[in-house]
Protein backbone atom coordinates (compact mmCIF):
# COMPACT_ATOMS: atom_id res chain seq x y z
CA UNK A 1 0.00 0.00 0.00
CA UNK A 2 1.27 3.45 -0.90
CA UNK A 3 1.29 5.94 1.99
CA UNK A 4 -1.18 8.82 1.76
CA UNK A 5 1.52 11.47 1.33
CA UNK A 6 2.90 9.73 -1.74
CA UNK A 7 -0.41 8.82 -3.33
CA UNK A 8 -1.82 12.34 -2.89
CA UNK A 9 0.25 13.52 -5.88
CA UNK A 10 -1.36 10.81 -7.98
CA UNK A 11 -4.83 11.63 -6.64
CA UNK A 12 -4.43 15.34 -7.38
CA UNK A 13 -3.18 14.65 -10.90
CA UNK A 14 -6.02 12.17 -11.47
CA UNK A 15 -8.55 14.81 -10.45
CA UNK A 16 -6.89 17.22 -12.88
CA UNK A 17 -7.13 14.58 -15.62
CA UNK A 18 -10.82 14.16 -14.87
CA UNK A 19 -11.47 17.90 -15.13
CA UNK A 20 -9.62 18.21 -18.43
CA UNK A 21 -11.34 15.14 -19.87
CA UNK A 22 -14.70 16.70 -19.01
CA UNK A 23 -13.68 20.02 -20.60
CA UNK A 24 -12.81 18.15 -23.82
CA UNK A 25 -16.14 16.27 -23.73
CA UNK A 26 -18.17 19.44 -23.19
CA UNK A 27 -16.35 21.36 -25.93
CA UNK A 28 -16.85 18.50 -28.39
CA UNK A 29 -20.56 18.31 -27.53
CA UNK A 30 -20.90 22.05 -28.08
CA UNK A 31 -19.15 21.82 -31.45
CA UNK A 32 -21.27 18.85 -32.51
CA UNK A 33 -24.51 20.68 -31.62
CA UNK A 34 -23.58 24.13 -32.91
CA UNK A 35 -26.04 23.91 -35.81
CA UNK A 36 -28.86 21.95 -34.22
CA UNK A 37 -32.31 23.47 -34.14
CA UNK A 38 -35.62 22.82 -32.45
CA UNK A 39 -38.57 21.78 -34.52
CA UNK A 40 -41.06 24.59 -35.04
CA UNK A 41 -39.13 26.95 -32.77
CA UNK A 42 -39.88 24.77 -29.73
CA UNK A 43 -37.90 25.17 -26.54
CA UNK A 44 -35.84 21.99 -26.85
CA UNK A 45 -32.79 23.51 -28.55
CA UNK A 46 -29.41 22.29 -27.33
CA UNK A 47 -28.14 24.56 -24.57
CA UNK A 48 -24.42 25.36 -24.68
CA UNK A 49 -22.52 23.89 -21.75
CA UNK A 50 -19.41 24.95 -19.89
CA UNK A 51 -17.24 23.48 -17.18
CA UNK A 52 -16.67 25.54 -14.05
CA UNK A 53 -13.70 24.52 -11.97
CA UNK A 54 -12.91 25.40 -8.39
CA UNK A 55 -9.87 24.84 -6.24
CA UNK A 56 -10.13 23.35 -2.77
CA UNK A 57 -10.39 25.84 0.05
CA UNK A 58 -7.53 26.68 2.42
CA UNK A 59 -9.36 24.98 5.31
CA UNK A 60 -9.20 21.66 3.48
CA UNK A 61 -5.44 22.10 2.94
CA UNK A 62 -4.87 23.02 6.60
CA UNK A 63 -6.83 19.98 7.75
CA UNK A 64 -4.92 17.64 5.44
CA UNK A 65 -1.58 19.10 6.51
CA UNK A 66 -2.48 18.80 10.21
CA UNK A 67 -3.51 15.15 9.75
CA UNK A 68 -0.27 14.44 7.92
CA UNK A 69 1.90 16.15 10.54
CA UNK A 70 0.19 14.47 13.50
CA UNK A 71 1.65 11.12 12.47
CA UNK A 72 5.16 12.59 12.81
CA UNK A 73 4.51 13.63 16.40
CA UNK A 74 3.57 10.10 17.40
CA UNK A 75 6.74 8.33 16.27
CA UNK A 76 9.23 7.92 19.06
CA UNK A 77 9.94 4.48 20.45
CA UNK A 78 10.42 2.22 17.48
CA UNK A 79 11.17 4.43 14.54
CA UNK A 80 11.14 1.55 12.12
CA UNK A 81 7.89 0.05 13.32
CA UNK A 82 4.64 0.63 11.49
CA UNK A 83 3.33 4.06 12.30
CA UNK A 84 -0.39 4.45 12.79
CA UNK A 85 -1.72 6.91 10.24
CA UNK A 86 -4.59 9.19 11.12
CA UNK A 87 -7.87 8.14 9.63
CA UNK A 88 -9.35 10.34 6.94
CA UNK A 89 -12.80 8.86 7.42
CA UNK A 90 -12.69 6.78 4.25
CA UNK A 91 -12.14 9.77 2.01
CA UNK A 92 -9.06 10.78 0.10
CA UNK A 93 -7.33 14.08 0.64
CA UNK A 94 -9.21 16.25 -1.83
CA UNK A 95 -6.49 18.69 -2.82
CA UNK A 96 -7.20 18.72 -6.55
CA UNK A 97 -9.67 20.74 -8.55
CA UNK A 98 -13.38 20.02 -8.65
CA UNK A 99 -15.82 20.92 -11.40
CA UNK A 100 -19.45 21.28 -12.32
CA UNK A 101 -21.14 21.44 -15.72
CA UNK A 102 -23.40 24.42 -16.30
CA UNK A 103 -25.81 25.18 -19.13
CA UNK A 104 -26.41 28.62 -20.59
CA UNK A 105 -29.63 29.86 -22.14
CA UNK A 106 -27.94 31.74 -24.95
CA UNK A 107 -29.26 31.40 -28.46
CA UNK A 108 -28.83 33.10 -31.81
CA UNK A 109 -31.58 33.61 -34.34
CA UNK A 110 -31.21 33.48 -38.11
CA UNK A 111 -33.79 34.44 -40.65
CA UNK A 112 -34.55 31.47 -42.92
CA UNK A 113 -38.26 31.14 -43.68
CA UNK A 114 -37.67 28.00 -45.81
CA UNK A 115 -36.02 26.09 -42.95
CA UNK A 116 -38.26 23.29 -41.60
CA UNK A 117 -37.64 24.43 -38.00
CA UNK A 118 -38.42 28.12 -38.60
CA UNK A 119 -41.06 29.73 -36.37
CA UNK A 120 -43.98 31.79 -37.71
CA UNK A 121 -41.71 34.85 -38.23
CA UNK A 122 -39.25 32.77 -40.26
CA UNK A 123 -36.58 32.79 -37.53
CA UNK A 124 -34.57 29.67 -36.73
CA UNK A 125 -33.14 29.33 -33.22
CA UNK A 126 -29.61 27.92 -32.85
CA UNK A 127 -27.42 27.53 -29.77
CA UNK A 128 -25.03 30.47 -29.44
CA UNK A 129 -21.74 28.59 -29.71
CA UNK A 130 -18.50 30.30 -30.65
CA UNK A 131 -16.50 27.71 -32.63
CA UNK A 132 -13.17 29.50 -32.10
CA UNK A 133 -13.72 29.59 -28.34
CA UNK A 134 -14.69 25.91 -28.25
CA UNK A 135 -11.65 24.86 -30.29
CA UNK A 136 -9.45 26.95 -27.99
CA UNK A 137 -11.03 25.20 -24.99
CA UNK A 138 -10.25 21.82 -26.52
CA UNK A 139 -6.62 22.70 -27.25
CA UNK A 140 -6.16 24.19 -23.78
CA UNK A 141 -7.74 21.17 -22.07
CA UNK A 142 -5.61 18.82 -24.17
CA UNK A 143 -2.39 20.62 -23.14
CA UNK A 144 -3.40 20.60 -19.46
CA UNK A 145 -4.29 16.91 -19.73
CA UNK A 146 -0.78 16.26 -21.07
CA UNK A 147 0.70 18.31 -18.22
CA UNK A 148 -1.14 16.20 -15.65
CA UNK A 149 0.10 13.03 -17.36
CA UNK A 150 3.64 14.42 -17.22
CA UNK A 151 3.33 15.06 -13.50
CA UNK A 152 2.20 11.46 -12.97
CA UNK A 153 5.17 10.19 -14.99
CA UNK A 154 7.53 12.43 -13.00
CA UNK A 155 6.11 11.16 -9.70
CA UNK A 156 6.52 7.57 -10.85
CA UNK A 157 10.13 8.28 -11.82
CA UNK A 158 10.80 9.89 -8.41
CA UNK A 159 9.37 6.85 -6.64
CA UNK A 160 11.38 4.46 -8.81
CA UNK A 161 14.64 6.34 -8.18
CA UNK A 162 13.99 6.61 -4.45
CA UNK A 163 13.60 2.83 -4.25
CA UNK A 164 16.97 2.39 -5.97
CA UNK A 165 18.82 4.28 -3.23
Amino acid sequence: MIPDRISSAFQTAAQGLSVQRERINVASQNIANANTTASGGAGNVYKPQSVRTSAPGPANFKQTLAESMSSLKRTRQQHFATVERPSTGGRSANLGPSYEITQQDSFRYEYDPNHPDANEEGMVRYPDIDMVREMTEMVSANKLYEANLSSIEAEKEIMKRSLQI
